[in-house]
């Protein structure tokens, strides 16, 4: 028998029993899933990293990949599989696989086929970290996290989409940038769907702690509806040039769950933008429908949703956008 590299103290005690060990595991290893990995590797966040994928070439080879760069990274464990069994005992399942849209195909069946796909993940998560708490990324994503919640058996506070967490990381750089300040000291929120019916609340946009539109106002500088509504699009159609340019998105999606699942995984009790389950909430009702809200984050989930003032005419737009979600979500049949 070889000799031990290492000798044993003598007389130790086994480790203590509340020494926390953290596992993440993505499903989809394509741009976005490998982004995410890519992010919460680098910044120190989880123990152990599970990959998942349809394709075990391209899992094995990202795996190797990320595994050759051990010596630049925080020690984590990195293991990849087709099979679930290897997400066990997850804190956190993150979920970017997803079916492209092929061109002139309908979004509802793109939907059906993500709703079909889903009927494979989902369950095969739950069943191995029942504990767990499940992000959606995969798009559109406030209707597959409800499809999510209904297939896990998980309580709402357990299934949260990225939403527009990103979507308000684009406004609020847009508001940085034009008034040359650091992007940390705008608070503003993109609300409601995570697309064409988002809402931007600019009632209660901050600019290190003043309000942007009050400002304005005492300040008589003339703004139009128009131009604001202006800005709102072209965060809707940002990712639609970064696609353009360079064929997908990935960083900016990357570094946005990693900030979530540092939120949730370290109790930080951040407020994001993300999909919850949203019924009873600003008026909205006629089922069980998930959006955007400012929502509390931390180690079980949805803590609870911040009660931002709204003005009338934001309410009915995040109103209208819960009805177009449902609209799509009721043709589903799930």
């Amino acid at each position: 028998m070889a000799p031990a590299f290492f000798r044993p103290i003598d007389q130790s005690a086994p480790p203590s029993p509340t020494k926390r060990h953290t596992k993440v595991s993505i499903v989809g290893a394509g741009n976005v899933g490998m982004a995410i990995a890519q992010t919460i590797l680098t910044q120190d966040l989880v123990d152990e990293l599970a990959l998942v994928d349809a394709k075990p070439d391209t899992l094995r080879g990202e795996m190797l990949d990320l595994q050759h760069a051990a010596a630049f990274l925080p020690r984590t464990r990195i293991s990849a599989s087709v099979d679930y069994a290897i997400t066990t005992g997850s804190d956190l399942c993150i979920v970017t696989a997803g079916a492209r849209q092929i061109a002139g195909e309908s979004r509802l069946n793109l939907l059906q086929r993500n709703l079909a796909l889903f009927s494979e993940i989902i369950p095969g998560l739950a069943r191995h970290s029942p504990d767990s708490i499940l992000l959606i990324v995969s798009n559109p994503v406030d209707v597959l996290t409800y499809v999510a919640w209904k297939l896990s058996g998980f309580p709402p506070n357990r299934v949260i989409g990225s939403g527009t967490n990103l979507d308000s990381s684009r406004f609020r750089f847009l508001i940085s940038n034009h008034l040359d300040v650091n992007t940390q000291d705008v608070q503003a929120y993109i609300v409601g769907e995570h697309g064409d019916s988002s809402v931007a609340l600019w009632s209660s946009i901050s600019v290190g702690g003043v309000p942007l539109l009050s400002f304005l106002e005492k300040q008589e500088i003339a703004y139009e509806k128009e131009t604001l509504e202006k800005i709102r699009k072209v965060v809707v159609g940002s990712p639609y040039e970064v696609i353009r340019l360079k064929g997908y998105t990935s960083w900016a999606i990357g570094y946005s769950v990693a900030s979530l699942a540092r939120t949730l995984l370290r109790d930080q009790r951040r407020i994001h933008p993300v999909s919850v389950i949203a019924k009873g909430f600003y008026g909205i009702e006629g089922g069980d429908v998930f959006l955007s809200l400012p929502a509390l984050l931390g180690r079980s989930g949805v803590l609870a949703v911040t009660n931002v003032h709204l003005t009338e005419e934001e309410a009915q737009q995040l109103r209208d956008s819960a009805k177009t979600i449902l609209e799509v979500q009721n043709q589903l049949g799930v």
